[in-house]
């Protein structure tokens, strides 16, 4: 009998860039891993894919193989996933989602061999049972399957996820250009920010980043955010296992941040936008919002993270306009912010050499089509000293 209790190869895939803060978190969960250009590997079961659905921060989807193989053409793929007995994986009133990584000479539109593998599993429950699942791109009403074809090399990954994890289900209002979910909670452990400490977020936006911060400050497994995975569409499916994580996972809930989580914008919709996702993901009250300058945002004594996210000028003449603010910012680190640790997320280089404080790393990440960088600085006592030596 075909089993998904049984031990494979786990991938966690993510954008470039994050795949060492998935590594990291898979790490602290207990897992080794091997990391990837996009994504980290592990071994595991179902079982493992659900508590990696539940309480990963950083990862896009969770992967479990179910077979690998050889292709050399879209006709090999189809008899190999035709031969794995799907009428055992899920029902065939079922509803079936196929999305690919495909570089192959033979194929040129990745919606080729999804329309394959589609047919070999619906052809599949037609010879075996009678019955005919649907199929689409809707990932969120079944069960979605991923392939992973390089040259004659193929793997075929059952995607536990559905809906990719940066959907927490919180983000009720966007406002402008919003940071993803997973970026932004990857860009925090990029700053290596101790979640018992302060985090202090001026030009908050939506206030993804205040949330994850606040997240991971009260210990709330992302995963609790979500009423449905891909998973819950197997017929192995544990919904007692599955119940019983979900019950250890808010009995970890500490019930308020150790440190102050602050997030601030000059804009007042901003900053209303962001109080609606606060509350909608359950931490309003854990967020101290306000709105102004970010000059004038308040930085409590003691030592945490101050992390900034300052627009960069996608227009022709806007980055000119910027290169006063970044200063701006720099000044505000120097001045304001002795004894944390700061970090500016930003798509533009030249702009971030206006910050004028040497960064003490920088990590690279992807937000949409852009390339970006986060700069941390270490504002130890004194820093205010220290201008002149560019990022």
């Amino acid at each position: 009998m075909f089993t998904l209790a049984r031990e494979s190869s786990i991938l966690v895939s993510c954008p470039k860039g994050m795949a060492p803060y998935v590594a990291l978190e898979m790490g602290e969960l207990g897992y080794e891993t091997q990391e990837l250009e996009a994504g980290v590997r592990t071994t595991g079961t179902l079982h493992d894919c659900m508590r990696l659905n539940l309480h990963l921060r950083c990862g896009h989807r969770v992967h479990y193989r179910l077979k690998r193989f050889g292709a050399l053409h879209p006709d090999m793929v189809y008899r190999e996933v035709n031969s794995i007995p799907w009428e055992e994986i899920f029902a065939a009133d079922g509803y079936l989602s196929v999305h690919s990584s495909v570089v192959h000479p033979t194929i040129s539109d990745t919606r080729f061999p999804n329309l394959r593998i589609k047919d070999a599993v619906v052809d599949r429950f037609a010879q075996k049972t009678g019955g005919r699942p649907d199929s689409g791109p809707d990932e969120g009403k079944g069960v979605c399957l991923f392939l992973h074809w390089r040259d004659k090399k193929a793997e075929l990954f059952m995607d536990t996820t559905g809906i990719p994890l940066p959907k927490r289900g919180y983000r009720l209002n966007p406002f402008r250009a919003p940071m993803q979910e997973t970026l932004a909670a990857s860009v925090i452990r990029a700053t290596f920010w101790d979640p018992a400490d302060n985090f202090v977020n001026p030009m908050c936006g939506s206030g993804t980043l205040a949330i994850e911060a606040a997240l991971m400050a009260r210990n709330i497994a992302p995963g609790l955010l979500r009423e449905s995975f891909a998973f819950m569409h197997l017929s192995e499916f544990d919904a007692s296992a599955w119940q019983q994580m979900r019950t250890e996972a808010e009995a970890a809930i500490l019930p308020r941040p150790k440190g102050r989580i602050i997030a601030s914008d000059i804009d007042p919709q901003a900053v209303d936008a962001a109080r609606d996702n606060a509350r909608q993901a359950g931490v309003e009250e854990n967020i101290e919002f306000s709105v102004c300058d970010f000059r004038q945002t308040t930085v409590p004594e003691g030592k945490g993270a101050v992390l900034v996210n300052p627009e960069y000028g996608e227009r022709l003449g806007e980055a000119d306009e910027l290169g006063e603010t970044y200063q701006a910012v720099g000044d505000f680190l120097k001045q304001r912010c002795a004894g944390y640790r700061a970090g500016i997320f930003t798509c533009n280089l030249a702009l971030a050499k206006r910050i004028g404080l040497r960064a003490e790393r920088k990590a690279p990440f992807f937000s949409a089509k852009f390339s970006c960088t986060l700069f941390v600085y270490n504002m130890w006592e004194g820093a205010a000293a220290k201008r002149g030596a560019s990022a």
